[in-house]
Parts: C-alpha cells; structure tokens; sequence
C-alpha cells in the first residue's frame, strides 16, 4: 500500500537532507521530485499543482533557509502538507454522526457496482456493533442479483440481521418495511445498501433521490475504489452534486494502490474521507487519521495503529501473564499458538510491517514465508493440551503421532522444537529488557 509513492517521496528528500544549509535550488529539485511522484501515483493535476506552489511558498521562507536542521524543517512542511490534504486535523470531521440510542440512525450507502459497497456496509455494521450500537442491514440494492444474498450471507457471519424482501421491485417501500421492523426490534442503525450500477446514470440518480427523501439520512456514505485512482474523486464529486455527501469509504487500501484517490478526495470534494477498507476480512476496516496515512508515506510508519490493532486482539490482562511467563521462562508451546492466531487476528503480515518506521519497501510480500507459519499452527494443532504444556515430553512417537497429525516430516516437528526453546531464551532478555529498553538480541539489531 502506498510503497511507490513513499519510496519516490523519500527518495526526494535526498536534495535536502544531510546538508548544513540548503538552497532555493534544492528545495526547486526536492519539490519538482515529490510533484513527478504525485503525478505518478495518479494524484490529481489541480491538487499537485496546489500541494507543490504552497510547499514552495512555504519552504522558501527565512525558517527554513536558515533552520538549524533545514532538511529536517523541510519533510515537516511536507508531512503538514500530506496532512492538509489528506483530511481535516480535526477528528470530529470524520466521526460518524450518531443519534442516541432511543433514536433511529440512517445510514445511506452509495457507490457504483464493484466497488465493495455491500461489503463495507457490513463491516461498517460490524465495527458499530463492537461500539454497542445494536444495527440492522437494510438491503435495498435491488438492481443486482447477487447483492441480496451478499448481505444476508454476510450479516450472518458477524451476526447482525439483515431485512430483506425477496421480488421487491421498490427500495423506499423495503426501507419502510426495514424501518418498521426495527422499530419492533429496538434497533438504532439502520445501514441501507442501495442500489449500484456499472456507471453513473440518470436513473440510479432519481432513485437514491427518492430513498434520500423518504430516509432522511445522518449519513450518506460512498464507497470508492481506491484502484481507480483520481477518477474516485471524479466519482466522489458527481455523487456529491447529484446526491450529496457526508464522507467516503475508501476500498482496496490494502491494494497496490498508487494514492491518487486518498490524496485527491478531500480537495476536489471538500468530504471527509472517513474509513477503509484493508482486507477482505469484516473486521478489516479502519478508520482513516490523515496524519498517519502521511507518517507511512513518509517512511516514518504508524505505530498508533499497529499498537491499536494488537489492543483489539491481545487481552490486556494476558499480556501481562505472557511477560510474566517470559521473564520466568515459563513460556509454553500453548502459549505461542495463542499468540500466532492473535496475529493473524491482526491482519496481513505485509500491512503491520508497513506501520513499523522504516519498514516500508523493505520486506516484500514473497519475503514472508506464510506457507512456514501455516507449518508451525499445524504442527502445534497437532499436540495435545498436555504436550503444548510441557514440550520435554515429546518424544519419538509423540512426534511421529505429531507429524502424521500435521501432514508434515518429524524433523519438522523437531525443529519447531529446536526453535521453541531458542526463542523463549530471547523472549526472556527481551521480557527482561522492554522495562529498561529493547535488549541485544543475537542476530539482530535495534
């Protein structure tokens, strides 16, 4: 996500960095870089020629020229400017506007077919839920086939109804049959999946106008690709005119998407851009904090969010009975399976490197052996609680037993053995260490 144009705004900095003073030549290469990597990543003509001419303005003042560190003065200005762009500083823009629990909130989703309007519908719903609201999915997209069944199969999944009316020809009249029922069922958002088309059109326009009118929205979100790069603000604009808008969802953000849409949204549709979408998984969606997107373009990481989506994984409490076991070695093979199912939890290896400062680029996707890490759950699914607890135990035929179980060699299961033990004597200093600072650890360097 993100990684070229990172790699190419860093690579700017070179004209400015390291030097004990730098130049309005300098600063003219380091800015005619960042432009040429805006315009590759598909960021929109208007906004690079805005975000270029007010970092020039502003880079070419006294504060800089003569700052004690100017290369250093000059990534801030950049990093402001990515923030200003990106999104209000103010959080409150992209909260959603919620009424109170003894009030029905209506959530109207937007969006052309394909670009994952049903999907973020239920993990909008989801993440809501998570936050004790109690929602209901209203589906209201009647044009295609398949999107009726795609919410039901996915409001099962995460456990939230879904009302819907098989050979409904009118989506205001299932709406009010889906507002009548949530009413009977002490709802308090209702999250309505409209109707999508392949492109914009005068017909789809009359018939979200005629659901906006009944509904009478809090919210009216659209969905964008993230792939499609500057044309999702030309989409988010259109909507906007036609419809109006509350924020956008962003989609595929854990894509190889070049940025475009992210750095262009806010500035051609003056909406916030509110969440998005970094999986396929429901709980893959998160809320967007410009002034992190810009850290990871930056190369400087997002270690906010990474601690943040461990806290949603990793009880606090057993987090601290894991240190604890690790400080005394008590550390189990029980233990570790616990933790390997946790990160999963967590996302795609690939995307928390990226939130690691400096990480960025520097491990690719082929490089994470996920195929090793599937080995070990196997093989550690294959013991029983007793041998998880207590690895000395297992022996020749346990791991034989242990092999077979996993579909994997017992000099697999050997080695995982092998490695258990090396690691929880690193877990030890490490355990030892987080309360002065990260220990030496043999092979790696902090």
């Amino acid at each position: 996500m993100l990684e070229k144009l990172s790699a190419k705004i860093t690579d700017a900095f070179r004209f400015v960095t390291g030097k004990s003073t730098i130049s309005e030549k300098n600063i003219e290469d380091a800015v005619e870089a960042i432009k040429m990597a805006l315009l590759e990543a598909d960021v929109n003509l208007r906004v690079v020629r805005r975000f270029v001419n007010s970092t020039i303005e502003e880079a070419k003042g006294e504060k800089v020229l003569r700052s004690v560190d100017p290369g250093q003065q000059f990534i801030k200005i950049v990093h402001d400017k990515l923030v200003s762009f990106l999104g209000d500083a103010d959080p409150s823009s992209r909260a959603l506007k919620l009424r109170g629990p003894d009030v029905i909130t209506n959530i109207l989703m937007l969006g052309l077919q394909g670009s994952g309007k049903t999907t973020s519908a239920a993990k909008l719903a989801l993440r809501l839920k998570k936050e004790g609201r109690k929602p209901l999915l209203a589906a209201c997209d009647l044009v295609r086939p398949a999107a009726m069944e795609q919410l039901t199969v996915l409001g099962g999944q995460i456990g939230i109804p879904v009302y819907r009316e098989d050979g409904a020809k009118d989506s205001v009249k299932v709406y009010q049959n889906a507002l009548i029922f949530a009413k009977q069922n002490l709802i308090d958002t209702i999250i309505v999946d409209t109707t999508g088309r392949l492109q914009i059109d005068e017909i789809m326009m009359a018939e979200l106008s005629c659901l906006k009118e009944t509904v009478k929205p809090d919210e009216l979100l659209l969905v964008a690709d993230s792939m499609t790069g500057q044309s999702a603000a030309d989409i988010a604009k259109t909507f906007d005119e036609k419809i109006g808008l509350t924020g956008v969802i962003l989609t595929k953000f854990d894509s190889d998407t070049r940025g475009g849409a992210a750095l262009s949204l806010k500035t051609i549709t003056g909406k916030p851009l509110k969440f998005t979408g970094t999986g396929e998984k429901p709980e893959d969606f998160e809320p967007f904090h410009p002034d992190r997107i810009a850290g990871r373009i930056l190369g400087m990481g997002d270690v906010v969010s990474l601690v943040e989506k461990a806290q949603e994984v990793i009880d606090q409490k057993e987090a601290l009975e894991l240190q604890k076991k690790m400080e005394k070695e008590n550390f189990t093979l029980d233990d570790w399976l616990t933790q390997l199912r946790a990160v999963k939890k967590m996302g795609s290896l690939q995307s928390m490197l990226e939130m690691i400062p400096g990480m960025q680029g520097q491990i690719s996707e082929e490089d994470i052996d996920k195929a090793e890490l599937k080995k070990q759950e196997a093989i550690l699914s294959s013991m029983t609680r007793k041998e998880r607890a207590n690895h000395l135990i297992i022996g020749p035929p346990r791991r034989s037993r242990i092999a077979r179980g996993s579909g994997t060699s017992v000099a697999e299961v050997a080695r995982l053995i092998k490695k258990f033990e090396k690691m929880r004597g690193m877990m030890k200093k490490m355990a030892k260490g987080s309360k002065g600072g990260m220990p030496n650890i043999p092979g790696m360097s902090f």
